[in-house]
C-alpha cells in the first residue's frame, strides 16, 4: 500500500501544451504534496530532450523517457492521430490517476492542460 500516483503521459516536451501541463504541476506542488500524490510524466522524447524541459521551466517532479513508447503501448496512449490531413502515430494527452494499492482509478483521456489540475486534484480527493 502506497500513496496515489498520478501518471501523465504527453505527446512532446517543450510544446506549448506540455510546457502549460508540466509547470501546472510544479506550479501546484503544495497541492499534491496536500493530497499525499506524486506525479510521474512520460513522452516519447529521448533522455535528453526530456532532461532539458526539466532544467528549462524547473520541473521538480519525476519525468520519464519513453523513446520505444513501451510504457505509451502498455496505457493504451500511443494512438493514431492527425494534423493537417496527416495522419501520424503518436502520444495522446492523457492521465492515470493510480490508487494506493497500484489500480487505476481514473482515467483523463484527451487531458486539457488548462485544466488539468483542478480535475486532477478532485480527482485524488476521491481515490484518497
Amino acid at each position: 500500500m502506497g500513496a496515489p500516483k498520478t501518471l501523465r503521459a504527453y505527446p512532446r516536451a517543450d510544446t506549448q501544451g506540455c510546457m502549460t501541463q508540466a509547470c501546472g504541476v510544479r506550479d501546484r506542488r503544495a497541492d499534491y504534496e496536500a493530497a499525499g500524490a506524486s506525479v510521474i510524466g512520460v513522452s516519447p522524447d529521448p533522455v535528453e530532450a526530456v532532461s532539458k524541459f526539466a532544467g528549462k521551466y524547473g520541473l521538480d517532479f519525476t519525468l520519464l523517457a519513453d523513446p520505444d513508447h513501451a510504457v505509451a503501448d502498455l496505457y493504451g496512449t500511443w494512438v493514431e492521430k492527425a494534423m493537417y490531413g496527416k495522419k501520424y502515430m503518436g502520444v495522446q494527452r492523457s492521465t492515470f490517476i493510480i490508487d494506493p494499492e497500484g489500480e487505476i482509478a481514473h482515467v483523463i483521456e484527451k487531458a486539457s492542460p488548462k485544466t488539468h489540475d483542478d480535475q486532477v486534484l478532485g480527482l485524488l480527493a476521491e481515490v484518497a
